[in-house]
């Protein structure tokens, strides 16, 4: 029996996990994959307070190794379904089942994809949803990045300096992301900026070769490109949970900054919550929030 079982490695999760552990209760995170979630491909974080430049990576590995010391139990396994039998509540996961008084769901989002044509098939064959993960192995070639926020225009400056070439293509005239990553692109030789247009098609002979593109006035154009890096939103990874907690017309749990579910007991942390603003210094906070109002229902 546990205190509180959270789901899901990220940074949400795995700060709820240390709040968790000092409040002497008894914690287990699970986790599908592997620990950090979408920030441990981020190369350089600016914005979190008081460090200033540090790799995805790192931070992860840091607030990961902070909440095993503190004795977190954490399994990798699948979450597959959750049953709440109102004081005790029920874990399912691939491989059994855990008994718990709270649960926290911080399971994040996943990455949105275009919904094209033998996307999934090129995936690792020049499609790919990652630059820092993947940028490597397209050095020298010309390459197209799709999408307005700040993680295309990161994706697209991280580029700059592997490639020879960057398409950024955008459906709007003007970008969603950091004015002042916009204007670093302007200064580079190597990008050139494809307004008004989605990605309509994939040309591929065994690997991805190009892309079509097509303009809101209906022209179309193909792009030579070796790799096609998709940085268009993400999907909130809330499906195993629908049966039982309250989501919106977009897949997010909603909840507000107490992270209350409409369950008694279980609570959500993170970016596949209702929010405004999804960032990393935001996930931390509802993972300290979500786990001092589950130690204040167990109290209780």
């Amino acid at each position: 029996m546990y205190d509180i079982i959270i789901i899901g490695a990220g940074p949400a999760g795995l700060t709820a996990a240390i709040y968790g552990k000092r409040a002497l209760k008894k914690v287990l995170v699970l986790e599908a994959l592997s620990y950090g979630g979408q920030i441990i491909n981020t190369l350089d974080i600016e914005n979190y307070p008081a460090a200033a430049h540090i790799s995805g990576f790192d931070f992860a590995t840091n607030l990961y190794n902070q909440a095993k010391e503190l004795g977190t139990e954490i399994k990798f396994e699948k979450v597959t379904n959750i049953i709440d039998n109102d004081d005790i509540k029920k874990v399912v996961t691939s491989k059994g089942e855990y008994e718990t008084k709270t649960i926290i769901i911080a399971t994040g989002a996943d990455n949105r994809k275009l919904g094209l044509e033998n996307e999934d098939k090129l995936i690792g064959k020049g499609i790919s949803y990652c630059a820092t993960c993947d940028g490597n192995f397209f050095k020298g070639k010309d390459v197209a990045v799709v999408g307005g926020g700040n993680t295309a225009l990161e994706d697209t400056l991280y580029l700059t300096d592997l490639v020879n070439k960057v398409y950024l293509i955008h459906r709007r005239d003007e970008f969603r992301g950091d004015p002042t990553i916009v204007e670093k692109l302007k200064e580079k030789d190597n990008v050139e900026f494809v307004y008004n247009s989605n990605v309509t098609k994939l040309i591929s002979n065994d690997k991805l070769e190009g892309v079509e593109v097509t303009n809101k006035d209906g022209s179309t154009k193909e792009l030579s490109v070796s790799g096609l890096f998709v940085a268009i939103g993400k999907v909130p990874e809330n499906e195993n949970f629908k049966e039982i907690i309250n989501l919106d017309e977009s897949g997010y749990i909603i909840a507000g900054e107490d992270c209350h579910t409409n369950r008694e007991g279980i609570f959500v942390a993170g970016d596949n919550r209702v929010k405004e603003l999804r960032q990393l210094v935001t996930a931390t906070s509802d993972g300290a929030i979500a786990a001092t109002e589950a130690v204040k229902y167990i109290n209780k």
